[in-house]
């Protein structure tokens, strides 16, 4: 299954998309050795992150029969509990408690090949259609003004 959108951040992990309607996603990653820390387990940033992509991922996700809409959402908090140390494939599924107008609130667990729990989280998520600061130059910190 292809993702939805273009997510550079997601495919140069290699996260694959699994599952992705009415409210749920599933996204697999394999755990290289470029993605452990120190102690050769899944960093806790990548897990984080596959977490942050599944929830996003269910907030926005299409209901049966329909398509997906060009609607995106970005993540206004998170929270994420390590449970033991990530290896070999992960696997983060996540569903979406609630929406709101604007707002999404979700929550997702990851875990390994043989379906221990890794992590769990929670997210709330913004509706867009856009994002005001496309197209603007940023000023980097260290450029004089």
């Amino acid at each position: 299954m292809e993702f939805p959108r273009h997510i550079p951040f997601a495919e140069t992990l290699g996260f694959e998309l699994l599952k992705f309607e009415s409210g749920e996603a599933e996204i697999a990653v394999t755990v290289s050795d470029a993605m452990c820390n120190a102690w050769m387990v899944a960093h806790g940033g990548l897990t984080m992150t596959l977490l942050d992509v599944a929830m996003a991922h269910a907030a926005r996700s299409p209901k049966p029969g329909a398509e997906p809409t060009a609607q995106g959402v970005v993540t206004i908090e998170m929270k994420t509990s390590f449970v033991r140390p990530g290896v070999g494939r992960l696997v983060a599924r996540a569903r979406l408690i609630h929406a709101a107008a604007s707002l999404a609130f979700c929550e997702g667990s990851v875990f390994d090949e043989a379906d221990a729990l890794i992590a769990h989280g929670t997210g709330t998520f913004k509706y867009l259609n856009g994002l005001p600061a496309r197209g603007r130059r940023i000023q980097r910190p260290d450029e004089s003004r």
